[in-house]
């Protein structure tokens, strides 16, 4: 009884309402998201929702899941299945083959931030013993950040491995090397040449790591992995996804920020409609431009990796979304039309006007209304008169 009351009281907390399972398994999927609520929590009220749609967020947070984690998602689960409800079988993955000779190199690798920036492993197995690590922080601004080769025994690069995922709260994931490569070098190529001092050995860095030519041209495997699902719509449900928190720069919204205001303070525009209206076609143009062109290359580029990340952690329909959103990009379809890509844009236009909001908010006014003025003239006589 005491055990009941306790889990009642999680569910409360949470916000969670099992007699509306649908409901209650978005809250939760939205919970854990958003990063409001520990895996521990959202596990263990997933166990007392009678819904196969329970069953898949657990099967989902398995991947990967250890120690506490995985013990109190496998106690949900049995408590599921005491009511007949079963987590839905794996999906088939398509596999890809690791070419002959480079048997000995793998990688590892971080999802892309809210920045841009992303780590990444290029690792070799020495032949007498341990392990040859090429460390590579990219940024989509700056090219490669630094980079650099060490030789690590198993066990160290097992503890950093875990050390940096305790840290970042962020899993790191194994990757085909060759994709591993393509980031780097390319990375590389975008360097900006004052930069280029503090990376310019990296060629011979790599050299260490592979003997093959830089590649200069990839083809992604997530069209392959994919190939199946990439006619489908890319919901606006993968802007949920942490690894999907990206928001346009401040400084490349602003002529369409200044643009949004100006419609809302102008005494032309008659009724909201017609501000919407002209807002919605702001928005347009802004995502045509700052979509197209090399910025929708790299756009397509963080879609492509991370539909790669997402499948790897369990995520496969979101790492559907991602890959068919790529995919429009690549192929040059009018994103306009898209309402992820819609809505991606008008999600930055609106963080960055809350956060001015929130600035002006904080600073001191330096004009006052007329009856700010006469309050403050009146509190500063009552202060003379004490």
């Amino acid at each position: 009884m005491a055990k009941d009351k306790a889990t009642d009281q999680s569910l409360a907390t949470l916000g969670v309402d099992p007699s509306e399972p649908a409901q209650a398994v978005e809250k939760l999927g939205s919970l854990r998201a958003s990063g409001t609520a520990s895996d521990l929590q959202i596990a263990a009220a997933a166990g007392c929702i009678a819904s196969p749609g329970a069953a898949q967020l657990l099967a989902e947070m398995e991947v990967g899941a250890s120690g506490t984690l995985r013990r109190e998602i496998r106690r949900a689960l049995f408590k599921l299945r005491q009511h007949g409800i079963e987590p839905p079988a794996p999906a088939a993955r398509t596999p890809m083959a690791v070419p002959a000779g480079e048997a000995n190199v793998s990688a590892i690798i971080s999802p892309i931030d809210a920045a841009g920036s992303r780590l990444v492993w290029l690792i070799k197995a020495r032949s007498q013993g341990g392990l040859s690590r090429l460390q590579g922080l990219t940024s989509e601004d700056e090219g490669l950040v630094g980079a650099n080769l060490t030789h690590v025994s198993r066990r160290e690069l097992r503890e950093e491995r875990q050390e940096i995922e305790r840290r970042s709260s962020v899993k790191l994931i194994d990757a085909d090397y060759r994709l591993a490569d393509f980031m780097l070098c390319e990375a590389y190529r975008r360097t900006p040449p004052s930069r280029l001092g503090q990376v310019g050995n990296f060629l011979a860095l790599r050299a260490e790591i592979l003997a093959a030519a830089p590649p200069t041209d990839y083809r992604h495997p997530i069209y392959e992995e994919f190939a199946a699902t990439l006619d489908q719509e890319p919901s606006v449900d993968l802007l949920k996804e942490p690894e999907v928190a990206w928001i346009i720069p401040e400084s490349e919204l602003k002529p369409y920020l200044d643009e949004i205001q100006q419609i809302r303070q102008s005494p032309l525009v008659l009724n909201q409609y017609q501000q919407q209206e002209r807002v919605e076609a702001v928005v347009g143009r802004a995502l045509e431009q700052l979509l197209g062109g090399e910025r929708g290359e790299l756009m397509r580029r963080r879609l492509e990796d991370t539909a790669y990340y997402l499948a790897r952690t369990g995520r496969l329909k979101a790492a559907q979304w991602a890959a068919s959103a790529a995919a429009r990009i690549r192929d040059g379809q009018p994103l306009g039309r898209i309402p992820f890509f819609v809505q991606y844009v008008m999600r930055s236009i609106g963080m960055v006007l809350s956060e001015q909001r929130e600035q002006e908010q904080q600073q001191p006014r330096l004009i006052m209304t007329p009856a700010e003025a006469m309050r403050a003239q009146a509190a500063r006589a009552r202060a003379q008169r004490r």
